[in-house]
């Protein structure tokens, strides 16, 4: 019945994953200088030749989610980043006016989550970012966050139903991710930019003892920071599929893809 339900919602492929390889790219942006560079046509196609099933992708500005949205609505999954331009990262959340664009934003299109944002410790306390959170609730919206622990534990605690992205797992050691995730049910980490999570398709014991501790909490992302990352999605598709083979498949395919459907699809208590 819930396999139906996903499918139903688009969010699972009918080919399993020893067929096809299916995978959840759960952090990629596409800003307004990769348009550029990349046009949507062309970057569409790159996610297609990577064999990507599904992608969470943001923008800075958000016209860029929504121009490869348009060009590939089976594959895009929107997030809705607050940031109108480049340097903004520091900034926007002593900036009131980033409220408006948020709204205004969320009035107009539809998105699965918000973020990719960065915002450590006690920014999570300013009017910006609690203004979010009530959004989030409001929209029932994944929030993609590029945080410390601190921050993390920040979230929790002004908005307990949340559902986070930890972006890059906080760059945290493994033990120090799994510590974050035991405290907090609602809590994913993408390995995005995490390439000691695999060494020549070996995966360390350390990751492995993490993964295996939480094998439905992480999944995978390239995060394509700069335009020229856009051209590294197939060969970081290739090299995320070599490392999971050295998993156990069950595992392999939570990771790969599952992961990622499983928190889109949940729910926050109303």
């Amino acid at each position: 019945m819930k396999y139906t339900i996903l499918l139903l919602l688009g969010l699972l492929p009918c080919a399993s994953f020893a067929e096809s390889t299916p995978l959840f790219d759960a952090h990629i942006h596409y800003s307004h200088d990769a348009v550029i560079q990349v046009p949507p046509a062309q970057a569409a196609e790159i996610l297609r030749k990577a064999g990507l099933t599904k992608a969470l992708i943001s923008s800075s500005d958000d016209d860029g989610t929504q121009k490869i949205y348009q060009q590939a609505p089976d594959i895009v999954v929107p997030a809705l980043r607050p940031y109108r331009k480049r340097g903004e990262i520091s900034t926007w959340m002593h900036d009131p006016t980033v409220i408006d664009y948020v709204e205004a934003r969320l009035a107009k299109y539809q998105y699965k989550a918000l973020g990719e944002f960065h915002a450590y410790g006690a920014d999570i306390e300013t009017p910006v970012l609690q203004r979010m959170l009530a959004l989030a609730k409001q929209y029932d919206l994944l929030l993609h966050a590029h945080s410390d622990a601190d921050a993390i534990d920040r979230i929790f605690k002004s908005f307990p139903q949340a559902r986070v992205l930890w972006a890059h797992s906080g760059f945290e050691r493994p033990d120090e991710i799994a510590a974050t995730l035991r405290k907090h049910k609602n809590l994913w980490s993408d390995l995005a930019f995490r390439n000691d999570q695999a060494s020549n398709g070996k995966v360390p014991a350390e990751w492995r003892a993490a993964f295996e501790e939480f094998p439905d909490r992480f999944m995978v992302g390239t995060d394509t920071f700069a335009p020229e990352r856009w051209y590294y999605i197939g060969t970081h598709a290739d090299y995320t599929r070599n490392w999971l083979k050295d998993l156990p498949p069950a595992i392999a395919k939570k990771i790969g893809y599952e992961n990622a459907v499983t928190m889109l699809s949940s729910h926050n208590e109303k």
